[in-house]
């Protein structure tokens, strides 16, 4: 027992001894803990780093934030401002990939972000301004159900007192790529997703006090370095700006949101336009210089001989700026490398407006900006201007022609393509042995909105009642600019004007000229500076032009394709208008070179604009006006005949005008003359444009830039069938004009008829067995599809462009806009029918039918020919289409399909006594007898097949 008592007594003892042994350790342990901090020391976290030099701007400036780097490891360490989680502190995030892509320098992704911290981790938030409320309920709610959104979260290495959070940022911007480069980049396929993080090397690394430049080298996922340029702004803007509301009678890229507390007018929707901000130095000057001015550098990519004329094409935009008194507010600089003048500045940087040139062979250029996503006030905006329209040879007649043939068509139209795609002029016009695929991804296309029309692709995603405001820096409204695809097909042709030119006169030395008495004679004119093959006084002009037309986009201005209508094609080529008035309303149009052939007029005019037209200084005018009292009479102009106004989204609507590259104030005049100099170009093919020493590839470049021409004219002449003037005004304004006029109808005849001629008769396509045998093409190895064979393809590539029109003339769109103006129209006054339409049509495509088969005719001269009879059984599909429509997507579709189903009744008769004919050569006897057997399977209920 006693023993006992004594071991239990140790065990008691041991017991107490170890418990206060663990409170001890515990005690400690908390001690420790208490001293420990909670994040190293900032020595501790950027030791082995090297801090980046900070910018100072003024003695007292800050930098935005601290960096450091390692960069042989290509590591990056950042401190966020110590007021980084205050709503003041929202951030700008600007993106470029600025090398590794065809349009490296473009800008790409804008981010509205803030920080906010989660415990030991910092999340990155895009903030949702799409709505916004404007009282204190309407906040309150709004911000309860349209919350922000979380991109990427990080740890907090450190946070330094009286400092801010420090990041790891190389991992922040590399490794999440892909977050800030969420999209395709332009013209390629290809994304940013950077595989091999541990191969990034630091390009630039700049600390300012309002902004901090990175740039990266990466490897891109397929292998390929790129570089990725980023742009890390507090998004303050300029202190006292006011945003300007938005006007639909104007054409300006807009920043939206919708003010759920507004329940007051039509809709929520609030539009600013886009603009900088201009003030005067001296508001009491009625011409003063701006505090500060607007400043364009070149880049030193851009060539020497070129550098005057895009200098001259960005400062045509001062004459706007002095109607409303600011002296100079547009100014160019050089960066230069033999100098080493501006050559520290990044084009990147959003401080700096670039000009930049890129030698990529592409026919390209894009006027982009950024603008302050809370009030439009633009930020920054870097021009990207391409070569390959400058060394155009030819125009590839297999892109351009599709381009041009669907050029105003809607997404009805596209619809309808989709479920009859031999419709469709992109799959007639590509060659054979592409079409399946060509067909496959255009049904992948024709299942999303508006059956995949491009101009609905906004990042706003849908086409809204106003879609005048459907813009965004990063939209494809904003982004696709064309102006410079239309400079190739000129500059194609006028290479070729210049060599017919030249050998027009066998006569005459190249170089100078014989006296009669045998003796060299010196040309007293100067002779014409070329640049690049072309005459200064026209490629130069031409820059100058469409840098003006870039630079209007970064001003904020939108397209205006119905600038180019307000003189004569005589008064555009007179003393009066050359060298002293631009002769169009806007460079914002896409005007094409005015070539001076048969306007009447002995003078050749401008090439291109010679600055901004009367449209561009209203709309300087209303956007950059000091005075607001002002706005209501500015507006009230609208009217005025040179002050017209369409944009994108209305080259699908009825207005004929409304086009991109037509021209004049009658188009049809325009158009003859095009058909006419390309005539005239055709017959000289062979003689003067192909020289000696030429591959005779050369005469089927010609011949395919003639036929381009053609092409283009009347593609433009078939939008005026169904068409309508638009017009913006409001109710109030001058004049009175009704908003929709439907077009004479005279005026609609006549382009029908110059559609026809110039389409479906084998004479105006000037080809002849001469011709034909030399249109080969040049072999350098495997070439596959029709371009690639030697022997051009003239049945299919004739048909191609036959069927194409006869779309643009058929479409369910084109005729529903016929009918329906036909009950716009009062009925006592004339109007374009549609019977008439299909009448005409038929008795011009089925004109052999009516007494044209006497004679005797053999397989050599046969009655029809072989071009005619393609053209008469493409017709004869488009009719059963009609006929056989039993779904009626619009209320005209029912009139349409009885009125080809009649057509086709009467093809029967006329095709039944035309195939009993026996003077028929076999190709037409056995053409008619098939299409009288289809006919008459169709009207006996059997299904067609084609």
């Amino acid at each position: 027992m006693q023993f006992f008592l004594r071991a239990l007594t140790f065990a008691l003892l041991a017991l107490i001894s170890f418990g206060g042994f663990v409170a001890n350790a515990q005690e400690k342990e908390e001690a420790e803990k208490k001293e420990k901090p909670d994040y190293p020391t900032l020595d501790k976290v950027t030791k082995g780093y090297e801090e980046v030099d900070f910018t100072s701007v003024t003695e007292d400036s800050k930098p935005f934030m601290r960096v450091w780097q390692k960069q042989e490891e290509g590591q990056l360490l950042a401190m966020l401002p110590r007021d980084y989680a205050s709503e003041k502190h929202r951030q700008f995030i600007a993106t470029t990939v600025s090398g590794g892509t065809i349009f490296a320098g473009l800008q790409t992704e804008d981010h509205y972000v803030y920080w906010k911290k989660y415990g030991k981790r910092l999340a990155l938030i895009r903030k949702d301004i799409s709505i916004r409320g404007s009282d204190p309920e309407s906040k309150a709610s709004i911000k309860r159900i349209f919350t922000d959104t979380v991109l990427l979260d990080v740890p907090i290495l450190t946070i330094v007192p009286r400092g801010g959070p420090v990041i790891d940022l190389d991992s922040l911007l590399v490794k999440n790529a892909s977050t800030f480069f969420p999209g395709r980049l332009m013209g390629d396929s290809k994304r940013v997703n950077i595989s091999k993080p541990h191969l990034t090397q630091i390009i630039d690394a700049k600390i300012f006090s309002k902004n901090i430049e990175i740039g990266f080298e990466a490897t891109n996922f397929d292998g390929e370095l790129i570089r990725l340029h980023y742009s890390i702004s507090k998004n303050e803007g300029t202190a006292g700006y006011k945003p300007r509301v938005a006007d639909q009678r104007i054409g300006y890229f807009t920043t939206d949101y919708d003010d759920f507390g507004k329940y007051d007018g039509d809709g929520t929707a609030i539009r600013y336009i886009n603009r900088w901000n201009i003030e005067k130095r001296d508001p009491a000057l009625r011409l003063s210089p701006p505090k500060k001015q607007i400043v364009f550098y070149l880049e030193h990519t851009t060539p020497v001989r070129y550098r005057r004329w895009v200098r001259d094409g960005v400062l045509y935009w001062n004459k706007a700026f002095e109607q409303i008194g600011i002296d100079k507010a547009i100014v160019v600089r050089q960066q230069d490398k033999e100098t080493n003048q501006y050559m520290d500045l990044d084009p990147e940087d959003v401080q700096y407006n670039f000009i930049r040139w890129l030698n990529n062979d592409i026919s390209t250029a894009i006027g982009p900006s950024r603008v302050n996503p809370l009030t439009g006030e633009i930020l920054d905006a870097d021009i990207v201007l391409t070569d390959g329209w400058i060394r155009a040879f030819e125009s590839q007649f297999e892109n351009v022609m599709p381009k041009i043939m669907t050029q105003g068509m809607t997404p009805e139209t596209l619809a309808w393509f989709a479920q009859h795609p031999n419709w469709d002029p992109r799959l007639r016009l590509a060659p054979p042995s592409q079409r399946d695929f060509i067909l496959q991804s255009l049904e992948h296309q024709a299942k999303q909105a508006y059956a995949g029309h491009p101009e609905t692709k906004s990042t706003q995603g849908s086409i809204t009642s106003d879609y005048s405001a459907v813009t965004s820096p990063t939209g494809d409204l904003d982004n696709a600019c064309l102006a410079a695809e239309g400079r190739e097909f000129d500059v194609a042709l006028m290479r070729m004007a210049i060599t017919l030119m030249r050998n027009a006169d066998d006569d005459k030395d190249e170089n100078d000229e014989e006296s009669e008495d045998g003796e060299d004679k010196e040309n007293d004119e100067p002779k014409e500076q070329m640049l690049d093959g072309m005459p200064e006084s026209f490629i130069g002009p031409l820059l100058a032009d469409l840098v003006c037309h870039e630079v209007g986009h970064t001003l904020g201005l939108r397209h205006n394709f119905k600038a180019s209508a307000i003189y004569t094609l005589a008064e555009m080529n007179s003393e009066e208008v050359k060298g002293k008035k631009p002769f169009c309303a806007s460079v914002m149009d896409y005007n094409p070179v005015n070539f001076n052939f048969e306007s009447g007029s002995d003078v050749q005019g401008d090439y291109a604009m010679i600055g901004v037209g009367p449209y561009d200084m209203w709309a300087i005018e209303y956007g950059y006006t000091f005075d607001e009292k002002k706005l209501p009479e500015i507006l009230s102009r609208v009217a005025e005949p040179q002050l017209g106004f369409c944009s994108d989204e209305d080259t699908g609507g009825p207005d004929p005008l409304a086009r991109r590259y037509d021209f004049t104030k009658n188009p049809l005049d325009y158009a003859k003359s095009q058909v006419a100099l390309a005539n005239h170009h055709r017959e000289r093919i062979l003689e003067d444009f192909v020289e000696d020493g030429d591959s005779w590839n050369k005469a089927r470049k010609g011949y395919l830039l003639t036929l381009s021409l053609q092409t283009r004219s009347t593609s433009m002449m078939s939008n005026w069938i169904g068409g309508a003037f638009v017009n913006r005004d409001k109710k109030g304004d001058p004049e009175d004009r009704k908003p929709i006029e439907v077009v004479d109808a005279k005026v609609q005849r006549d382009a029908f008829n110059f559609v026809v001629e110039n389409t479906f008769d084998d004479g105006v396509y000037g080809l002849s067995p001469e011709l034909l045998a030399h249109m080969t093409k040049d072999s350098w190895g495997f070439s596959f599809g029709a371009s690639g064979e030697a022997a051009w393809p003239v049945h299919d590539q004739i048909i191609g462009l036959q069927a194409s029109t006869l779309s643009q003339l058929m479409n369910p769109t084109t005729l529903r806009r016929v009918y329906d103006n036909e009950f716009r129209v009062p009925s006592d006054e004339d109007a374009f029918t549609l019977n008439e339409l299909m009448t005409t049509l038929n008795e011009s495509i089925w004109s052999e039918l009516d007494e044209k088969l006497k004679g005797k005719f053999s397989e050599r001269k046969p009655a029809i020919s072989s071009l005619r009879r393609n053209l008469q059984t493409e017709y004869l599909e488009r009719l059963f289409d009609l006929a056989n429509t039993t779904e009626s997507r619009t209320a005209a579709m029912k009139p349409i399909s009885n009125l080809a189903a009649m057509t086709l009744k009467e093809l029967a008769e006329k095709l039944e006594k035309a195939s009993e004919l026996d003077n028929l050569d076999a190709y037409t006897k056995a053409h008619l007898v098939d299409s009288h057997d289809r006919v008459q399977r169709w009207i006996e209920g059997v299904v067609i097949t084609k």
